[in-house]
């Protein structure tokens, strides 16, 4: 009975070097192939200098292809021709002026709110209303409420100077930073009440009002070129209001109803 212990204790101890012995051969074998953990810490620099770069070019694309499926299907489809109001809007990246949160929907068809009661227009206003400008390389535009930067940029592609005016202080600051870091130095940003216009600079060859009055104001007439032209929604807070394009001719304002749209409120003392 002894001896049959003894037996079984030298089989046992003989199998459990052998494994001993084949978990040092596997672990020798993996160390070999994948290399001492301090190498696997180290970056490759070739990989870490160019995955962002492909990632942000990839996502680049991506915005461009949004472009192009927003002016195809928002904005051609429903009539706008203007070639150049068509590059314009292929052109400027919508995206860098929304907030971050409301980015998935930077080319949608829809108004977004970029903060202070504001928003950034539906892409489809914004191409009409410029595109009933009848802009010109050379023009001297005017745009009344400056927002997000986002209809000054599609103007400051087709013509050569663009003015604006902004009344909440924060919007025109932000936006003034976001036009500059895009290279965009044909625009000008004011904080004003943007009522008044922009006497400084006047006559405009066109001007463009982003938000609602209740009244044409008088001043933007007095300041537009004879021949000029100004597109300006009117209507009472909260309701529908009416898009109108007015033409000066003989020193008279001419006015043609454009439909209806709705607007944010032109704010001020007047």
């Amino acid at each position: 009975m002894a001896m049959w212990k003894r037996r079984t204790i030298i089989v046992i101890s003989a199998v459990a070097a052998f494994v001993v012995f084949l978990l040092f051969i596997w672990a020798m074998r993996v160390w070999m192939i994948r290399g001492p953990k301090g190498g696997e810490e180290v970056a490759s620099p070739t990989i870490s200098a160019t995955a962002p770069s492909s990632s942000s070019t990839a996502q680049e694309d991506s915005y461009a292809q949004e472009r192009e499926r927003m002016v195809s299907s928002q904005i051609e489809l429903r009539g706008i021709r203007d070639t150049e109001v068509l590059r314009a809007m292929k052109t400027v990246a919508r995206h860098e002026f929304v907030l971050d949160e409301y980015l998935d929907q930077a080319y949608d068809d829809h108004p977004l709110p970029i903060g202070y009661g504001q928003t950034i227009s539906q892409p489809y206003i914004v191409a009409l209303m410029t595109e009933l400008l009848e802009l010109e390389r050379g023009h001297k535009v005017l745009e009344i409420g400056t927002g997000s930067g986002y209809q000054a940029a599609i103007l400051a592609e087709i013509t050569n100077q663009v003015y604006t005016v902004e009344i909440i202080p924060e919007l025109a600051d932000s936006a003034t930073r976001q036009l500059k870091r895009l290279g965009y130095d044909n625009i000008e940003v004011l904080h004003a009440d943007g009522y008044y216009g922009w006497k400084e600079h006047a006559p405009y060859d066109a001007i463009i009002v982003t938000a609602a009055p209740d009244h044409v104001p008088q001043p933007l007439i007095e300041q537009l070129k004879e021949g000029g032209r100004l597109v300006i929604p009117v209507g009472p807070i909260g309701f529908v209001q009416t898009l109108w394009l007015i033409t000066k001719e003989g020193g008279e304002p001419q006015f043609r109803n454009m439909g209806d749209v709705r607007f944010v409120p032109l704010t001020g003392e007047h």
